[in-house]
């Protein structure tokens, strides 16, 4: 039951080799490559992000910072079938687009800002019930059945699950911001029967509803900062989505706080959701659809005045051109599920899932869940105190990703981030192994606890959302999102179940050291299968590997 408060907990949520040389531009790869007939359409699919949440002002300036020009997009490793795809003095990785990007005067961060009310939803809901879960068993009579109060836990796992699935095909169908609206209603009414139920069938009902909502949103967050984001600062808004969502778990500890002083409490903290779902709702009224959307479903001017809104009108035949390039001479119907599975797009959607199930693999459950008697094996006795440090570390790593995105890229972050993962379960192993570092146990612990934190905050963590939605053709990025987060919830719900019954048969240290193995492996696998898209449109992007593949 512990083992699976804790995958309720963490939840989340999840690549970059620089290129020096440049060629002519992707247009010429185009004219000379016979492989070039087949461009994807461009749909609204979504475009996941993660993200870092500033103060307005300290945004504006790591804003300021970022650059603004274009790298070439790094096809590491590809298959036989990307040599094609060579133009005279370079190959795919090196390509850099012809044309310079513009300054955006639009007002994308006060969208980027509505949907991350979603983001905090997601994390307090998977926060709320660590403190909530042994007050509202006494008050529910189920403090001696420890199966019912995994239920209370579990059922929002169940839910997530659910709503990652059906969240991408909603937003397919009624767009993006229509989408949220309409999962404020399981936000809402989930929350709502949690804070008044009587009975632990009621409260389930209600977690099973609100895991709906959050598998939604775990979707649809990322899809829309993505979509609506210019190209030169969608990897630090794109980081934006676990920044909150770390901030929305914190929020839940904090809002835990009062309850050894009045046991009723946990009802306050349920119902206190409804207010940001209400907030989501109304900024979602005014906040512009996906430019992407619109264009798919033939909207044409109103894509054109969401580009207005979010760029300016300086760019709105640039983005427009983007757009109507990406579709030009395709006539392909919107993808299907079984598409997903077919030869044509299955190695990047298997990526999508790799990423994610390693994401889990790793061993965040593991860390997180013996993180209290870990601080207190070195004198750290209280818990708060503990998730306070695990916290400010995820915190921490997740805002200095935000600012090295679209600088180092992707794919260098999650090379960091694993190979750091990979040390610190190790020397999490080895100080409960090894005598010679008995004296010292306790303060390497906690060393490597804080160590793997970090490092799966810098790229594990956030990457993925961010990632999966650029390397997704227009046609297929709703869909394949949703079943890799898919893949996400699933995964996190095993983990959560048979974790302790490994660390029973093996040994704590025997499980870390196997965790060090699989970072080692994701390692080995992101350096072989995972493209680079920092600085390239989700348009560019699709065409590049249209041509690869």
């Amino acid at each position: 039951m512990q083992a699976s408060t804790y995958g309720a907990l963490k939840g989340s949520v999840g690549f970059g080799v620089q290129n020096q040389r440049r060629v002519s531009g992707f247009g010429e790869l185009r004219n000379r490559t016979s492989t070039v007939s087949r461009n994807l359409c461009v749909t609204d699919r979504s475009t996941c992000c993660a993200g870092l949440s500033l103060s307005s002002a300290a945004m504006g300036a790591k804003l300021a910072g970022l650059r603004t020009g274009f790298d070439g997009i790094s096809m590491s490793k590809l298959k036989a079938r990307s040599v094609q795809a060579r133009a005279s003095d370079g190959d795919l990785e090196n390509l850099v687009p012809s044309k310079p990007q513009g300054k955006s005067s639009g007002t994308v961060l006060p969208f980027v800002g509505v949907a991350c009310l979603g983001a905090i939803l997601f994390g307090y809901h998977l926060g709320v019930v660590n403190g909530a879960l042994e007050y509202l068993s006494k008050d529910l009579g189920i403090a001696e059945n420890a199966v019912l109060q995994g239920w209370v836990v579990s059922a929002l796992l169940a839910g997530a699950t659910v709503g990652s699935f059906t969240g991408g095909a909603l937003a397919d169908k009624f767009g993006r911001t229509r989408t949220f609206q309409l999962d404020v209603i399981p936000l809402a009414i989930g929350a709502f029967l949690c804070a008044t139920s009587q009975s632990v069938q009621t409260m389930i009902v209600g977690r099973l509803l609100a895991g709906i909502g959050i598998g939604i949103t775990s979707a649809i967050v990322p899809l829309y900062i993505s979509e609506i984001s210019p190209t030169e600062i969608r990897g630090a808004l794109g980081s934006v989505n676990q920044l909150f969502i770390c901030i929305g778990i914190l929020g839940a500890l904090v809002a835990g706080l009062p309850l050894s002083a009045n046991p009723l409490w946990w009802r306050t903290m349920f119902g206190v959701a409804i207010v940001p779902s209400v907030l989501l709702a109304l900024g979602m009224a005014a906040s512009p659809e996906s430019p992407r959307w619109l264009f798919q479903q033939g909207k044409i001017s109103e894509a054109e005045k969401a580009i207005k809104t979010l760029y300016g009108k300086e760019r709105v035949s640039e983005v427009m051109h983007d757009l109507t390039s990406a579709t030009q001479g395709s006539v392909e119907p919107e993808a299907g599920w079984f598409d997903l599975f077919s030869s044509r797009y299955w190695k990047v959607v298997s990526v999508g899932a790799a990423l994610f199930l390693f994401q889990q693999l790793a061993g965040i459950n593991a860390v997180v869940y013996y993180s209290t008697s870990v601080f207190r094996s070195a004198g750290i006795t209280s818990d708060v105190a503990a998730s306070a440090l695990v916290g400010a570390a995820n915190v921490f790593g997740t805002a200095v990703a935000s600012s090295l995105m679209d600088r180092q890229g992707r794919k260098s972050l999650l090379l960091t981030s694993f190979g750091g993962m990979a040390a610190s379960m190790l020397l999490l192993s080895l100080s409960f192994t090894w005598k010679v570092l008995a004296p010292y146990s306790g303060p390497l612990a906690v060393a490597g606890t804080v160590l793997y934190v970090l490092s799966f905050s810098l790229g594990a963590g956030p990457v993925p959302a961010l990632l999966l939605p650029e390397i997704f053709a227009s046609r297929i990025r709703a869909k394949a999102v949703s079943l890799s987060l898919g893949m996400h919830w699933i995964s996190n719900f095993v983990i959560g179940l048979y974790f302790l019954s490994f660390v029973t048969k093996f040994g704590i240290s025997s499980v870390y050291l196997g965790f060090a193995g699989v970072c080692l492996l994701a390692v080995l696998y992101v350096a072989g299968n995972v493209v680079e898209t920092k600085g390239r449109s989700l348009e560019e992007i699709e065409r590049a590997l249209s041509v690869a593949t």
